[in-house]
């Protein structure tokens, strides 16, 4: 098991950013493809980037651009760094991770088998 933690979620206003971080503990992220889903209120989950153990990056329409995903092995941590926040991007945030193959970035949650608690991420008009 590799326990992800999530942190870096909060309040902020329309057209801010912020900048998210899983750390995983216990076995190191490499062998894994990483990916960020978020679920707002009366919603299903989604999924919004991944990033391949390759280094290869998928995003979500509603978020290229704006939102860029980055991995340090080193470090056992993934980010997601969230720019030109909007009001609908409000949803709890998830990290998980996928044993996929190394230039695979799986977008069903199915392919996902360990998960986080999740931060929640606010964006005010």
């Amino acid at each position: 098991q590799v326990p992800l933690v999530e942190s870096g979620g909060g309040l902020v206003q329309a057209g801010g950013s912020l900048r998210l971080s899983c750390a995983a503990s216990g076995r190191t992220i490499s062998g894994y493809t990483m990916g960020w889903f978020r679920q707002a209120p009366g919603k299903e989950r989604e999924f919004v980037s991944g990033i391949s153990q390759s280094g290869g990056r998928t995003s979500a329409d509603s978020v290229k651009g704006r939102f860029t995903i980055s991995r340090d092995n080193a470090k056992n941590t993934v980010y997601l760094e969230m720019n030109s926040l909007k009001p609908e991007d409000t949803a709890v945030y998830y990290c998980a991770a996928s044993p996929a193959s190394p230039w695979v970035v799986p977008l069903s949650l199915s392919r996902y088998e360990l998960w986080g608690q999740g931060t929640q991420v606010t964006v005010s008009t």
